[in-house]
């Protein structure tokens, strides 16, 4: 069996928040830049995030290209990826957009919380249980078992520090906006973790584009430079 290949996407601030504190949404990228996730999904066979950007910015997580969608029909694959979130406490919304538009769903969680996940979206996701803790090898391990090939992951901070303290992102999108948040309470895109190598391990740079006002830098997080 082959996990997916994982890669991180996220837009920030030049000071690595990926929000501010305020009600509503921090816009990061811009319109050229949206375009470009747009690809990035439109290329994926699954797309995730953590229950918690659910609940915060209610996304319906879609390719809204509809002749990029075309193009995937035409390859052979769903409209849309699948969608996927991971949660540890069950607490979801069954009126979420995220569960009403696009095509498949599915909702990792752990033993203590799964019937009450699937009680909540009865008929709406498939819900899979990883045991006692979420265990991101055997999550990645099911998605290659039901022959995901490469995954997205949009967030948030939690998920993205998780994924790479354990060495499990094999590419890493940051988009940086040119604006400073100055919040020290802001969610970030990594938090203080063990990450692998240490301070002085220097991650491989693919890529360093402009794209308008925002910087896009491509990392591969399990290369040294």
């Amino acid at each position: 069996m082959t996990r997916p290949y994982v890669l991180l996407s996220a837009a920030t601030s030049v000071d690595g928040r990926l929000d501010d504190t305020s009600p509503q949404r921090l816009l990061l990228s811009n319109a050229e830049d949206f375009d470009r996730v747009d690809q990035v999904r439109a290329e994926s066979d699954a797309i995730l995030i953590g229950a918690t950007t659910m609940r915060k910015d209610n996304p319906r997580l879609l390719v809204n290209s509809e002749a990029r969608r075309a193009q995937r029909v035409a390859d052979g694959k769903p409209e849309y990826p699948l969608k996927v979130t991971v949660t540890r406490t069950g607490e979801l919304d069954a009126d979420l957009k995220f569960w009403h538009h696009g095509g498949d769903k599915l909702v990792f969680t752990v033993d203590s919380a799964v019937e009450k996940v699937r009680v909540t979206l009865d008929g709406l996701a498939d819900v899979v249980s990883l045991g006692p803790d979420l265990d991101w090898g055997l999550l990645l391990d099911e998605l290659g078992r039901r022959g995901i090939g490469r995954l997205m992951v949009e967030g948030g901070g939690t998920i993205h520090t998780q994924l790479m303290a354990q060495n499990l992102a094999d590419e890493v999108h940051l988009a940086i906006a040119p604006l400073l948040v100055g919040q020290a309470d802001a969610p970030g895109f990594l938090a203080p973790a063990s990450y692998p190598g240490g301070s002085t391990a220097r991650m491989k740079v693919l890529e360093v584009r402009a794209i308008g006002d925002v910087v896009l830098v491509r990392y591969a997080p399990k290369e040294r430079a």
